[in-house]
């Protein structure tokens, strides 16, 4: 695989300012050399090339999230600072590499694929529906960070020959990438329940396959998934929100024909089976704790100390001069001067050590039942289903429940001590307080605040992306910020800035979406 990897990803899109134009010509491998590929062997390779931003890892929390979206969401404390508001280049450049890299791979799928004959694309059609699903997901998380990217373009530098004069690409807009994503997750939702895979074909699938193991009624699982949360995130739209509805209620109204993500056991991640091999979370521990990465936020540390959450001691340890073993949440609106006394006296909360950061076989979540759950009551909430919304809202609660506490069940330390089991009456208990309970809502909207504040809650630190989307696009929970009055950007931007090196290395395109390039600009489904 190293043979396709580019050594400098900048033009196929792309981006390290380190790199000149020539590099590409003289780095990339020539297309000739690489005949004794598959598309296997590509597979494989494609969803290793990412593995890093989905199982955690050091550089992706520490660099990446610690300062950026895992802020913006206050899914963790932090101390004040000026800037804060400005995601860093290193962050941005890093993860806008690694996407483009990944994509570079795909391509080099489709082009091994491409060129083999229409039989041999027929046996091994499986393996390009599958790497199609799982580049929609990471696409779209791209699309939530930036608007409009380079993409059907981009990534084509071995297929054009190695010519990179001709291999710089033009920016999608972001809702035309996501209706071809939308239009391609429904033909394969469609074509998965027909697709015949042969046993030989099945047997390298199986192997090659480190997302579900080859598990055909998985790979639907998540392209049905997918699909929910790529139709809420757009379903206020008003050129989606029909196609949202009934393609939603389609979902579910057909459980047989387009199965979804209903239990933890059905959780689509990758899981890590041996500390040996590159898929390991061992990078976890200094990237989410160093520098006080894991410190709990007083929003989120106050609603389940009010409302007895079942998950606090799965989720959080106290801090060990905590008085009574009390769990508390750094304050966002406290002056910088007051936070630092603080996390230096020890009182504060931390994300629990043994369940979270030291637990070096946590999986790389990509799609969990909870989330599923409270996609599937704001749609019956939307379609004005109060019961089914319910059912839905208190399902996502409890599988949310228990999913941090199976997370324990695989971890491999006991910094934090024996953690007391889970009694399902405190689920139920917790389901009623007041601060929870769906009946006690009186409005749709209150209601939807109930869905997005437990959504919230089970992404923290683990869906950090799609949790900072979520916030923006239902604009709750509502978080107060200190107001960053020695810089421009005053407070948590909408969007990602562009690489840095996009100016310099793809100018002509980058041009034309130079006004959008700001932080104040709003990514399209965020309307409110």
């Amino acid at each position: 695989m190293k043979k396709i990897i580019l050594m400098c990803v900048t033009a196929l899109s792309l981006a390290m300012t380190s790199c000149k134009k020539q590099d590409f010509a003289d780095n990339y491998a020539d297309p000739s050399k690489i005949s004794n590929t598959s598309v296997e062997k590509q597979f494989a390779g494609f969803l290793s090339s990412n593995r890093e931003y989905v199982l955690p890892a050091y550089w992706n929390y520490f660099v990446v999230l610690r300062t950026t979206v895992n802020r913006y969401a206050q899914a963790v404390g932090w101390v004040n600072s000026t800037g804060q508001y400005i995601p860093g280049a290193a962050s941005i450049n890093d993860r806008w590499n690694n996407y483009y890299n990944f994509l570079a791979q795909y391509r080099e799928l489709e082009k091994v694929y491409t060129a083999m004959s229409t039989s041999d694309q027929q046996l091994r059609r499986i393996y390009m529906i599958a790497a199609t699903i799982y580049l929609y997901d990471h696409t779209q998380k791209v699309v939530d960070l930036h608007g409009d990217i380079p993409w059907s373009e981009a990534g084509k530098l071995s297929a054009n020959g190695g010519d990179y004069s001709v291999s710089l690409p033009k920016y999608d807009k972001a809702e035309d990438i996501y209706t071809k994503m939308l239009d391609d997750l429904k033909a394969f939702a469609d074509e998965l329940n027909s697709i015949t895979v042969t046993n030989a074909i099945q047997t390298g699938f199986k192997n090659q396959d480190i997302v579900n193991k080859g598990n055909m009624a998985m790979w639907k699982k998540y392209c049905n998934s997918l699909r929910l949360r790529m139709l809420g995130r757009v379903s206020g739209v008003s050129a989606f929100q029909t196609r949202a509805a009934t393609e939603t209620a389609a979902i579910l109204g057909a459980p047989a024909t387009y199965p979804i993500v209903e239990t933890n056991a059905d959780n689509v991640q990758i899981k890590v089976h041996d500390l040996n091999t590159p898929l390991n979370s061992s990078g976890f521990r200094t990237g989410l704790e160093d520098w006080d990465g894991n410190l709990a936020g007083k929003v989120m540390i106050d609603h389940m100390n009010t409302n007895v959450d079942p998950r606090r001691r799965a989720m959080f340890e106290p801090g060990p001069s905590a008085p009574g073993g009390a769990y508390i949440g750094l304050d966002p609106m406290a002056t910088s001067a007051t936070q630092t006394t603080l996390v230096a006296g020890g009182t504060l909360a931390r994300y629990n050590r043994s369940t979270i950061s030291r637990n070096q076989f946590f999986p790389g979540v990509l799609v969990n039942a909870a989330e599923v759950s409270f996609l599937i009551a704001e749609a019956y909430l939307k379609a004005g289903n109060n019961t089914a919304a319910k059912t839905a809202y208190n399902a996502g609660i409890a599988k949310s429940i228990e999913n941090y506490y199976l997370y324990r069940t695989v971890s491999n330390d006991n910094t934090a001590g024996a953690l007391a089991p889970l009694v399902p009456a405190e689920v139920t208990a917790y389901q009623a307080m007041a601060g929870v309970n769906w009946d006690l809502a009186a409005t749709t909207a209150d209601k939807l605040k109930l869905i997005a504040t437990q959504k919230w809650i089970d992404f923290s630190v683990i869906q950090p992306l799609d949790s900072w989307a979520e916030v923006r696009r239902l604009n709750s929970p509502v978080f107060n910020f200190e107001v960053d009055n020695s810089n421009a950007q005053q407070l948590p931007p909408t969007r990602w800035l562009y690489a840095t090196s996009e100016p310099t290395y793809n100018a002509a395109n980058y041009s034309l979406v130079k006004p959008k390039d700001n932080l104040t600009t709003k990514i399209f489904w965020d309307i409110n």
